[in-house]
């Protein structure tokens, strides 16, 4: 009976728009309406993952399969100035602070990829116990919506799949890959926030990987199952890879090598790779200048890219100029915590702003889709004061693998 049920519901939601009325108003034609306190269930297919009475909330919805979907929202209170940020999935920014005056409505869309661990043909990632736990809406079934801010005011929201829109696919570690929880963030999270509504971003970085974890858990062959021919892959290994030991393991033998494989298998697939080097981390020396603590390995990328012709974006460069404006009293303010490698929510979104400014400085073809924003020099961040982007609750949190 249960499963019946699931099936009548799974095709009814796939047979329709999944169109979503917030108000207490009579909804439009071919809208549902979602009355405060509706609580997600796979019989019904979307609901509040909780019944939170305060920012942020969290809204899902089970979609018919995985891919790229065009998220369509109404923002707005009838009787009240509004202030709305949107995140996806795990924490994916995609509108920040949208503010709308009372009585007024603005629309804005957004793409947002979802993604299984199964692989087309056969097999299916190796996920980590975190993956399956407080990670597990980075590999499920549904599209989770986030709205928080000062007041955020959510009139309609309508999901649809995107056809045909181009990819951009991210391979890293935990300093790329989608944090779940505060104080912990990433670029590949605020990456989202810079690119217009016509090509998605499916981060497919996780903690603790490496070039060689990437292939052994499947998360290449995944990759390369769902790619497509114009997409793009950025890919920012390193940080755990110069712990790997063993005979003919280095930065200029097996993790050049590598990097030159997934350069290879990107391009057979008609799609363009971009290598970047892995940020520093933080360590300043007595002078307040950052020491390399990242060995050959910023380097061999650098020699690879040469040698493939590839794109480049030097974030180990970047980096060392953010940090060093920052200073030795004031750098940790873009980190977690007491972490020296992974970011809060101001680091990850100036570096992305960095991973920005090294897509339009190499005229890859996806900077066409790129909102319109002034240079960014990383040697003149924007002031840790002015900075306003809403963070979660704080909960308790494990520090992501890698260091």
């Amino acid at each position: 009976m249960r499963f019946a049920l699931l099936l009548a519901a799974a095709t009814a939601l796939s047979a329709q728009s999944l169109q979503f009325d917030f108000t207490s108003g009579k909804p439009a034609p071919g809208f549902r309406q979602v009355p405060p306190g509706t609580i997600y269930s796979e019989e019904k297919g979307y609901g509040f993952e909780d019944a939170a009475k305060q920012p942020p909330f969290y809204f899902s919805v089970r979609v018919p399969e995985e891919g790229n979907y065009r998220v369509t929202v109404t923002l707005g209170d009838p009787a009240a100035d509004s202030v709305t940020t949107i995140k996806a999935e795990l924490r994916r920014l995609m509108l920040e602070r949208v503010r709308v005056a009372a009585g007024k409505m603005e629309t804005r869309s957004f793409l947002v990829n979802v993604r299984t661990p199964k692989i087309p043909g056969g097999g299916e990632v190796r996920l980590k116990d975190r993956e399956k736990t407080f990670e597990a809406r980075a590999w499920d079934n549904r599209l989770t919506l986030e709205f928080t801010d000062e007041h955020p005011a959510v009139q309609t929201v309508v999901v649809e799949k995107a056809v045909s829109v181009p990819t951009i696919y991210i391979v890293g570690d935990s300093t790329s890959t989608d944090q779940p929880r505060e104080p912990f963030n990433s670029w590949g999270q605020m990456l989202t926030r810079f690119f217009r509504p016509e090509i998605a971003i499916a981060n497919h970085g996780e903690s603790g990987e490496s070039l060689r974890g990437f292939l052994g858990e499947n998360r290449w062959a995944k990759l390369l199952s769902v790619i497509q021919p114009g997409d793009t892959v950025l890919i920012q290994m390193g940080h755990n890879d110069q712990k790997e030991k063993g005979d003919g393991i280095g930065a200029f033998t097996s993790y050049k090598s590598d990097l030159k494989r997934f350069v290879a298998d990107t391009r057979q697939h008609g799609a363009t790779p971009v290598l970047i080097t892995s940020m520093n981390r933080l360590t300043f020396d007595a002078d307040g200048k950052i020491t390399n603590s990242l060995g050959d390995y910023p380097e061999a990328v650098r020699q690879a890219a040469k040698e493939e012709n590839v794109a480049l974006i030097d974030l180990n460069a970047m980096s060392k100029s953010f940090y060093e404006a920052l200073g030795p009293e004031d750098a940790h303010l873009a980190f977690a915590g007491k972490d020296h490698t992974h970011h809060d929510n101001y680091g990850s979104y100036e570096l992305a702003k960095c991973i920005v400014e090294g897509i339009r400085q190499d005229k890859l073809p996806i900077a066409k889709y790129l909102f319109d924003m002034p240079p960014f020099d990383p040697a003149r961040p924007d002031p840790v004061a002015k900075f306003d982007v809403p963070a979660e609750p704080t909960a308790e949190v494990q520090r992501p693998y890698g260091q």
